[in-house]
Protein backbone atom coordinates (compact mmCIF):
# COMPACT_ATOMS: atom_id res chain seq x y z
CA UNK A 1 0.00 0.00 0.00
CA UNK A 2 1.38 3.57 -0.76
CA UNK A 3 0.67 6.11 1.69
CA UNK A 4 1.39 9.80 0.85
CA UNK A 5 0.48 12.31 2.93
CA UNK A 6 -0.71 15.52 0.42
CA UNK A 7 -2.09 17.61 4.06
CA UNK A 8 -3.13 17.29 7.23
CA UNK A 9 -5.19 14.26 7.39
CA UNK A 10 -5.66 13.72 3.85
CA UNK A 11 -3.74 10.87 1.76
CA UNK A 12 -3.50 8.89 -1.56
CA UNK A 13 -4.58 5.66 -0.70
CA UNK A 14 -3.56 2.62 -3.63
CA UNK A 15 -6.00 -0.09 -2.15
CA UNK A 16 -5.45 -3.09 -3.94
CA UNK A 17 -5.12 -1.08 -6.98
CA UNK A 18 -8.46 0.82 -5.66
CA UNK A 19 -7.41 4.38 -6.19
CA UNK A 20 -8.64 7.30 -3.71
CA UNK A 21 -7.84 10.70 -3.13
CA UNK A 22 -9.86 12.10 -0.37
CA UNK A 23 -9.71 13.14 3.68
CA UNK A 24 -9.59 10.43 6.26
CA UNK A 25 -9.08 10.93 9.59
CA UNK A 26 -5.53 10.48 11.19
CA UNK A 27 -4.67 6.98 11.88
CA UNK A 28 -1.68 4.70 13.02
CA UNK A 29 -0.18 2.03 10.89
CA UNK A 30 -2.50 -0.72 12.33
CA UNK A 31 -5.28 1.01 11.31
CA UNK A 32 -3.99 1.94 7.76
CA UNK A 33 -2.96 -2.02 7.19
CA UNK A 34 -7.12 -2.97 7.99
CA UNK A 35 -8.10 -0.10 5.67
CA UNK A 36 -6.22 -2.04 3.33
CA UNK A 37 -7.53 -4.82 3.84
CA UNK A 38 -11.34 -3.59 3.89
CA UNK A 39 -11.02 -4.84 7.68
CA UNK A 40 -12.05 -1.21 8.98
CA UNK A 41 -14.05 1.31 6.87
CA UNK A 42 -15.50 4.44 7.47
CA UNK A 43 -19.17 3.80 8.23
CA UNK A 44 -21.09 6.86 8.02
CA UNK A 45 -24.62 4.77 9.26
CA UNK A 46 -26.09 1.50 9.45
CA UNK A 47 -29.45 0.59 9.77
CA UNK A 48 -32.73 -1.90 8.94
CA UNK A 49 -35.03 -0.08 6.71
CA UNK A 50 -37.31 -1.41 3.27
CA UNK A 51 -35.70 -0.34 0.34
CA UNK A 52 -37.15 2.11 -1.26
CA UNK A 53 -35.71 2.00 -5.04
CA UNK A 54 -35.33 0.56 -8.10
CA UNK A 55 -35.86 -3.52 -8.72
CA UNK A 56 -35.85 -4.61 -4.77
CA UNK A 57 -39.01 -1.44 -3.68
CA UNK A 58 -40.45 -2.63 -0.80
CA UNK A 59 -37.88 -5.67 0.69
CA UNK A 60 -36.75 -4.58 4.33
CA UNK A 61 -33.00 -4.45 4.52
CA UNK A 62 -29.89 -3.90 6.70
CA UNK A 63 -28.24 -0.64 4.71
CA UNK A 64 -24.11 -0.28 5.33
CA UNK A 65 -23.50 3.90 4.04
CA UNK A 66 -19.74 4.03 3.87
CA UNK A 67 -18.52 7.45 4.10
CA UNK A 68 -16.61 8.70 1.11
CA UNK A 69 -17.74 10.49 -2.19
CA UNK A 70 -15.38 12.00 -4.84
CA UNK A 71 -17.93 11.52 -7.89
CA UNK A 72 -19.64 15.23 -6.13
CA UNK A 73 -23.54 15.17 -7.70
CA UNK A 74 -24.67 18.61 -7.36
CA UNK A 75 -28.08 16.71 -6.09
CA UNK A 76 -26.69 14.34 -4.22
CA UNK A 77 -29.00 14.06 -1.11
CA UNK A 78 -26.69 12.77 1.40
CA UNK A 79 -23.59 15.09 1.09
CA UNK A 80 -22.61 14.40 4.11
CA UNK A 81 -21.35 11.10 2.78
CA UNK A 82 -18.67 12.85 1.10
CA UNK A 83 -16.26 13.88 3.77
CA UNK A 84 -14.40 9.96 4.94
CA UNK A 85 -13.09 12.01 7.26
CA UNK A 86 -15.82 12.51 9.66
CA UNK A 87 -17.19 9.54 9.56
CA UNK A 88 -15.28 6.87 11.95
CA UNK A 89 -13.12 3.76 11.17
CA UNK A 90 -15.57 0.84 12.34
CA UNK A 91 -14.59 -2.76 12.61
CA UNK A 92 -16.10 -4.66 9.49
CA UNK A 93 -16.62 -7.80 11.83
CA UNK A 94 -18.78 -5.62 14.26
CA UNK A 95 -21.01 -4.28 11.41
CA UNK A 96 -21.58 -7.67 9.61
CA UNK A 97 -22.73 -8.73 13.73
CA UNK A 98 -24.82 -6.16 13.29
CA UNK A 99 -26.40 -7.28 9.76
CA UNK A 100 -26.80 -10.70 10.60
CA UNK A 101 -28.62 -9.57 13.94
CA UNK A 102 -31.72 -8.73 11.51
CA UNK A 103 -34.81 -10.66 10.66
CA UNK A 104 -34.18 -9.61 6.89
CA UNK A 105 -30.96 -11.67 5.45
CA UNK A 106 -30.45 -8.76 2.88
CA UNK A 107 -27.64 -6.19 3.11
CA UNK A 108 -27.47 -3.11 0.71
CA UNK A 109 -24.20 -1.54 0.95
CA UNK A 110 -24.00 1.77 -0.72
CA UNK A 111 -22.70 5.51 -0.32
CA UNK A 112 -21.23 8.26 -0.64
CA UNK A 113 -19.59 5.75 -3.12
CA UNK A 114 -18.82 2.66 -1.67
CA UNK A 115 -16.23 0.93 -4.27
CA UNK A 116 -14.07 4.03 -3.33
CA UNK A 117 -12.92 1.46 -0.21
CA UNK A 118 -11.87 -2.58 -0.87
CA UNK A 119 -15.03 -4.28 -0.21
CA UNK A 120 -13.47 -8.01 -0.34
CA UNK A 121 -13.52 -8.85 3.30
CA UNK A 122 -17.08 -6.83 4.05
CA UNK A 123 -18.73 -9.18 1.36
CA UNK A 124 -16.83 -12.78 2.10
CA UNK A 125 -18.31 -11.71 5.61
CA UNK A 126 -21.71 -11.23 5.25
CA UNK A 127 -21.77 -14.10 2.72
CA UNK A 128 -20.84 -16.56 5.57
CA UNK A 129 -23.79 -15.44 7.39
CA UNK A 130 -25.99 -16.61 4.65
CA UNK A 131 -26.70 -12.82 3.84
CA UNK A 132 -27.34 -11.94 0.30
CA UNK A 133 -25.48 -9.03 -0.47
CA UNK A 134 -26.62 -5.90 -2.79
CA UNK A 135 -24.61 -2.81 -3.49
CA UNK A 136 -25.59 0.72 -4.96
CA UNK A 137 -22.42 1.68 -7.10
CA UNK A 138 -21.88 4.77 -9.80
CA UNK A 139 -19.14 2.02 -10.92
CA UNK A 140 -16.56 5.09 -10.81
CA UNK A 141 -13.64 3.43 -9.04
CA UNK A 142 -12.21 -0.32 -9.38
CA UNK A 143 -14.46 -3.21 -8.28
CA UNK A 144 -14.11 -5.22 -5.28
CA UNK A 145 -16.14 -7.56 -3.72
CA UNK A 146 -18.63 -10.40 -4.27
CA UNK A 147 -22.31 -9.23 -4.88
CA UNK A 148 -25.29 -11.00 -5.26
CA UNK A 149 -26.90 -8.13 -6.74
CA UNK A 150 -25.26 -5.04 -8.35
CA UNK A 151 -27.16 -1.61 -9.43
CA UNK A 152 -25.05 0.56 -11.85
CA UNK A 153 -25.85 4.31 -10.97
CA UNK A 154 -23.83 6.19 -13.67
CA UNK A 155 -23.12 9.93 -12.81
CA UNK A 156 -22.35 12.38 -15.26
CA UNK A 157 -18.95 13.83 -13.22
CA UNK A 158 -17.48 10.22 -13.26
CA UNK A 159 -18.78 7.80 -15.57
CA UNK A 160 -18.66 3.92 -14.65
CA UNK A 161 -15.45 2.18 -15.66
CA UNK A 162 -16.24 -0.67 -18.61
CA UNK A 163 -16.38 -3.61 -15.90
CA UNK A 164 -19.68 -2.54 -14.87
CA UNK A 165 -21.49 -2.92 -17.58
CA UNK A 166 -21.36 -6.44 -17.67
CA UNK A 167 -21.72 -6.61 -13.88
CA UNK A 168 -24.77 -5.08 -13.20
CA UNK A 169 -28.29 -6.76 -12.64
CA UNK A 170 -30.02 -3.33 -12.20
CA UNK A 171 -29.18 0.06 -14.17
CA UNK A 172 -30.49 3.08 -12.40
CA UNK A 173 -30.38 6.41 -14.04
CA UNK A 174 -31.14 9.90 -11.71
CA UNK A 175 -33.28 12.14 -14.11
CA UNK A 176 -32.82 16.02 -13.44
CA UNK A 177 -33.31 17.03 -16.38
CA UNK A 178 -33.98 16.04 -20.32
CA UNK A 179 -30.77 15.57 -21.35
CA UNK A 180 -30.60 12.47 -18.68
CA UNK A 181 -32.84 10.08 -21.05
CA UNK A 182 -30.23 10.34 -23.57
CA UNK A 183 -27.52 9.42 -20.97
CA UNK A 184 -30.28 6.35 -19.93
CA UNK A 185 -30.26 5.25 -23.49
CA UNK A 186 -26.70 5.31 -24.06
CA UNK A 187 -26.30 3.27 -20.90
CA UNK A 188 -28.59 0.77 -21.58
CA UNK A 189 -26.86 -0.20 -24.66
CA UNK A 190 -23.37 -0.99 -22.90
CA UNK A 191 -25.28 -3.39 -20.18
CA UNK A 192 -25.84 -6.99 -20.75
CA UNK A 193 -29.41 -8.38 -21.62
CA UNK A 194 -30.27 -9.45 -18.42
CA UNK A 195 -29.71 -5.90 -16.23
CA UNK A 196 -33.40 -4.36 -15.38
CA UNK A 197 -33.97 -0.47 -16.50
CA UNK A 198 -35.21 1.69 -14.30
CA UNK A 199 -35.30 6.16 -14.59
CA UNK A 200 -35.80 7.60 -11.04
CA UNK A 201 -36.66 11.20 -10.84
CA UNK A 202 -34.48 13.73 -8.45
CA UNK A 203 -36.20 13.90 -5.64
CA UNK A 204 -36.21 17.34 -6.27
CA UNK A 205 -37.72 17.94 -9.55
CA UNK A 206 -39.76 14.71 -9.23
CA UNK A 207 -42.69 17.30 -10.29
CA UNK A 208 -41.56 18.34 -13.44
CA UNK A 209 -39.79 15.07 -14.52
CA UNK A 210 -41.85 12.45 -13.58
CA UNK A 211 -44.57 13.56 -16.36
CA UNK A 212 -41.71 13.03 -18.65
CA UNK A 213 -40.44 10.01 -17.54
CA UNK A 214 -43.86 8.25 -17.26
CA UNK A 215 -44.14 9.31 -21.04
CA UNK A 216 -40.86 7.61 -22.24
CA UNK A 217 -41.16 4.61 -20.18
CA UNK A 218 -44.64 4.07 -22.12
CA UNK A 219 -42.46 4.46 -25.44
CA UNK A 220 -39.97 2.42 -24.26
CA UNK A 221 -41.64 -0.55 -22.30
CA UNK A 222 -38.41 -2.16 -21.03
CA UNK A 223 -37.83 0.57 -18.52
CA UNK A 224 -39.47 0.63 -15.63
CA UNK A 225 -40.38 3.88 -13.11
CA UNK A 226 -38.21 3.75 -9.87
CA UNK A 227 -39.82 6.10 -7.20
CA UNK A 228 -37.86 7.52 -3.88
CA UNK A 229 -40.77 5.53 -1.79
CA UNK A 230 -38.79 5.46 0.98
CA UNK A 231 -39.45 9.22 1.04
CA UNK A 232 -43.20 8.58 0.91
CA UNK A 233 -43.14 6.56 3.29
CA UNK A 234 -40.85 9.00 6.15
CA UNK A 235 -38.61 6.22 6.43
CA UNK A 236 -34.76 5.76 5.93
Amino acid sequence: MRIKVIMSHKFSLDLNGYFSDMKLPELDQIQLEELDKGRMLPIMEEFYTIQGEGHHTGKPAYFIRIGGCDVGCHWCDVKESWDASIHPLKSVDKVVEHAAAQTAKTVVITGGEPMTFNLNYITQQLKKRGISVHIETSGAHNFSGTFDWVCLSPKKNSPPKSEYYEKADELKVIVYNRHDFEWAKEHALKVSDKCRLFLQPEWSKRDEMMPLIVDFVMENPEWNVSLQSHKYMNIP
